[in-house]
């Protein structure tokens, strides 16, 4: 679901509701209507625990399959369910707060102002890559502020984040990179431990309601995936909204006249054409009657959510079309449902809120410096992830 984006999310939500498909060799189910997700999203037969997997049980999925590390990502309110997820989560939701998110809103709006600045200063003899400096270096400066990522460690950071989701990186190596980022948020752990500071990791630490505290292991993991998710979310809206607005110039003019807000851009764009493509995995524990089909006991469980916002039951026949006046535009479910419901989306719908309006304020005959079908995915299954995005900024 990489080459082809459109085409391919298309052919995947119109084979059916419960789809049959293959994860590099790995068979799984996808799910691909609106309200088949939000039902199983909250339904206890389906979990993350990969022990419940029949194929991972057999041994016939190992480390050695490419996609392993985003399943079996060492113990964190992602990969737990029932009580010990309540835990966990529980602790996060402590750290980040609304008034933590809010207090964050100077530094993104000067962070985005220092970007733009950046921005302008390249792109001031020719295009210059949207994504590589500001979409990119936006939402890693900020989830490092928020968790205390020291940012000097950014460009590393990028790179093995980069390597990790990559189709294309040999195991072996996806495999080292693994080691060394849960090298690099241990040692951020153990250090905050030592010497408390006013960032999540401290806040996760010393978080001390809802049961026992969290152990190493469980700060750690909750860190490596929330910077995973809070910077690579971010990045695909804020690209993807502007890939919309510049292919869809009537709309953009309706934005920059006040017509129209920039949430209605946000919440089509989450829908349209989401960040994360699919959601890897939950395990059935007995079998669930699904769109006509039924998902045995053992079997892994795939959540498509670029096809499931291309659903017609949920936004008409057109639903494959971006439109920021769409009655449904709000009703997605980008971020999830149900108890996994992502924990940093009102941080990156705040951030985009932020960096959108800004960079139209900024340079409103902005273009591509390119044709777009020139702007392809990199070779990723779940993100929906630009290589590059050149763009002009004034025009021409």
């Amino acid at each position: 679901m990489v080459a082809r984006l459109d085409e391919e999310t298309r052919l995947l939500r119109d084979a059916g509701a419960l789809t049959r498909i293959e994860l590099l060799g790995v068979p799984a189910w996808s799910i691909t209507r609106h309200a088949d997700a939000r039902r199983l999203l909250t339904d206890r037969r389906l979990v993350k625990d990969i022990g419940r997997w029949n194929l991972w049980r057999s041994g016939e999925v190992t480390h050695e399959w490419p996609l392993i590390g985003m399943i079996d990502s060492g113990r964190s309110m992602f990969t737990v369910d029932g009580a010990e997820h309540r835990r966990l989560r529980t602790k996060t939701a402590q750290a980040v707060t609304p008034r933590r998110l809010e207090n964050l809103r100077p530094v993104i709006e000067s962070i985005t102002h220092r970007l733009l600045d950046d921005l302008e200063a390249q792109g001031a003899e020719g295009p210059v890559d949207l994504k590589s400096v500001f979409a990119l270096p936006l939402p890693m400066s900020v989830i490092s502020v928020l968790m205390g990522v020291d940012p000097a460690l950014h460009p590393r950071l990028h790179t093995l984040y980069k390597a990790f989701f990559s189709m294309l990186t040999p195991q072996d190596e996806r495999l080292a990179v693994i080691d060394e980022l849960d090298g690099i948020f241990t040692d951020m752990v153990r250090a905050r431990t030592a010497e408390p500071r006013d960032d999540l990791t401290s806040a996760l630490i010393l978080a001390d309601e809802g049961g026992e505290p969290l152990s190493e292991e469980e700060v750690v993991g909750n860190l490596k995936a929330m910077v995973a998710a809070g910077h690579e979310t971010t990045i695909g809206l804020i690209l993807n909204s502007v890939r919309a607005l510049l292919t869809h110039t009537d709309q953009l003019e309706m934005v920059l006249k006040g017509e129209a807000g920039w949430d209605a851009v946000i919440e089509e764009t989450l829908r349209w054409d989401t960040p994360t493509t699919h959601l890897l995995m939950r395990f059935a524990t007995e079998d669930i009657e699904v769109g006509g089909g039924v998902i045995r006991e053992g079997e892994g469980v795939v959540i498509s959510y670029r096809a499931i916002g291309w659903d017609t039951e949920q936004h008409g026949p057109d639903a494959d079309r971006f439109d920021i006046t769409r009655p449904t535009r709000n009703r997605h479910m980008t971020f999830g449902h149900g108890p996994h419901i992502c924990p940093g989306a009102a941080l990156s719908r705040l951030e985009a809120g932020i960096a959108l309006p800004a960079l139209f304020d900024r340079f409103p005959g902005i273009s591509f410096a390119v044709p777009v079908e020139e702007i392809v995915n990199q070779p990723v299954l779940t993100q929906n992830d630009l290589r590059s995005f050149p763009v002009r900024l004034h025009g021409g």
